[in-house]
């Protein structure tokens, strides 16, 4: 029995290697003793296992597989429910357990019998629970299974489908209410005067409703259409907000800085770091924060290209505005499998040549075509960007863009918050309310101290000292 515990346990059964033995042993029998019906059945005995290993392997049982998850996306450290359906669409064979492959962070993998003893309609449908503390998307499945021939002499493991994409998206953290809707009101409209007289060229006019005053009838305009009609001088828009998503590695990693990045063993991880992992929660914290609010959202990357065009997980990749929850929704998705990009440099490591310029074919960030982007949508409602490390030609750049906003708040997210100050006071020159902090800075600490004006000192050096962190001085 121990010689068999030796043995390949997905080749052949006890029985398979049993009979393999034997026909070895009848073989040398049949050397020694000159028995050639001895031979005939050590042959037998060989050809029979092996025959049956090849025959399991062709003739594959074939089943269809459905695999749901509720919700379809969840988010991080929520639990989601998958549930199964197995049918059989091949022969019918006997029992088999049943294996469904999991992401090493899930855990052990869940097993269960097929058919199952509640079976209705040739069908088995199975439910377990997962959760991930981490954002992206991992493969769920496949379905495998460990098949035997009809003698019960070989074993192969077949999958039986291709496995699903679960998507993780990262959990939004609730924002204190702040000033930065400006006097905007708290249903997300503002009323606009379009003017104080209007002519009947420019005037905006409307239906008459029932109790309209009458002083507000535009007789020219009620002969024209042959109604009446009623001068509409306030329009009531839906505010808009511009977030610029930073997600350039050489931003986000420095020479000391953890990377995250994809192995051999889970292609599906993502390149990133704790900075950007902030800023990743910050966006989607502030997107459900001002959704709320009936904000119109519009993502762009640092170079004014739609943020989310190079994250796998987006369902719009080119799409750069979003409103209401399939907005949100959106917005959601696309987070959860972005990642850094570009050139895999960092600050001060580039050549004169590159730090003049543009490296490695990458587009100059906080170029012309992102202030043209900021300027088609000039003043519609405030402009936050989340940035990492940048040098201070960068920050140069930037400035000017806070002028397209109504309010213009800038968090920039570096291990060493006290070595960006000159970046930050570039930032305020230009007009920007800008705030260094680090990934052990509470967000919600972190938005609030927008109405403070300043919280550099305050907000992050108070949450680096309750965990434990030694404050830079």
């Amino acid at each position: 029995m121990a010689l068999i515990d030796l043995l390949p346990k997905h080749l052949f059964t006890n029985r398979g290697w049993g009979l393999l033995a034997s026909g070895v042993g009848s073989l040398l029998l049949a050397q020694i003793m000159g028995r050639r019906d001895l031979l005939a059945l050590g042959i037998l005995l060989l050809v029979l296992p092996l025959v049956s290993l090849a025959g399991v392997r062709i003739l594959k049982p074939r089943f269809q597989v459905f695999r749901e998850f509720h919700p379809a996306s969840v988010e991080t450290s929520s639990t989601a429910t998958v549930r199964l359906a197995v049918a059989r669409t091949g022969a019918a064979a006997g029992p088999v357990i049943m294996e469904e492959q999991l992401p090493a962070r899930f855990g052990e993998p869940p097993a269960f019998r097929f058919p199952a003893r509640a079976a209705s309609g040739g069908t088995s449908r199975y439910e377990y629970h997962l959760r991930s503390g981490k954002r992206g998307q991992f493969r769920i499945g496949p379905v495998t299974a460990e098949f035997c021939d009809p003698f019960g002499l070989s074993l192969h493991r077949h999958e039986i489908d291709d496995g699903d994409i679960l998507t993780v998206t990262p959990a939004a953290v609730e924002l204190p209410a702040t000033g930065l809707a400006g006097a905007r009101g708290n249903d997300g409209v503002t009323a606009t005067r379009i003017r104080a007289n209007p002519s009947d060229d420019d005037v905006m006019t409307r239906e008459y409703r029932h109790g309209d005053p009458m002083r507000r009838v535009h007789w020219a305009a009620t002969a024209r259409h042959g109604e009446l009609m009623v001068r509409q001088e306030e329009s009531v828009t839906t505010p808009e907000a511009t977030i610029i998503l930073d997600q350039r590695y050489s931003a986000f990693v420095s020479g000391s800085a953890a990377v995250f990045g994809p192995t051999h063993e889970d292609a599906f991880e993502l390149v990133s770091s704790e900075n950007f992992e902030w800023v990743v929660t910050a966006a989607m914290s502030i997107s459900a924060h001002l959704a709320d609010r009936n904000y119109s959202l519009r993502f762009l990357d640092a170079a004014g290209h739609p943020a989310f065009r190079a994250s796998r997980s987006a369902p719009y990749p080119e799409t750069e505005e979003f409103s209401g929850l399939g907005g949100l929704q959106s917005i959601a998705e696309s987070l959860a499998a972005i990642q850094l990009s570009g050139p895999r440099h960092v600050h001060g490591e580039r050549s004169h040549k590159e730090a003049a310029g543009v490296a490695d074919g990458a587009e100059a960030p906080f170029d012309d075509h992102l202030m043209d982007k900021l300027a088609a949508h000039r003043l519609r409602g405030p402009v936050l960007a989340l940035l990492g490390n940048m040098p201070l030609s960068e920050a140069r750049a930037l400035a000017p863009a806070a002028g397209y906003g109504a309010n213009a708040f800038a968090l920039v997210v570096t291990d060493h918050p006290h070595h960006v100050q000159p970046v930050i006071e570039a930032l305020k020159l230009g007009g920007w309310r800008a705030v260094a902090v680090s990934s052990r800075t509470d967000l919600p600490a972190a938005w609030a101290g927008f109405d403070q004006g300043e919280i550099v000192a305050a907000a992050a050096a108070a949450m680096d000292v309750r965990r434990g962190a030694a404050v830079p001085r």
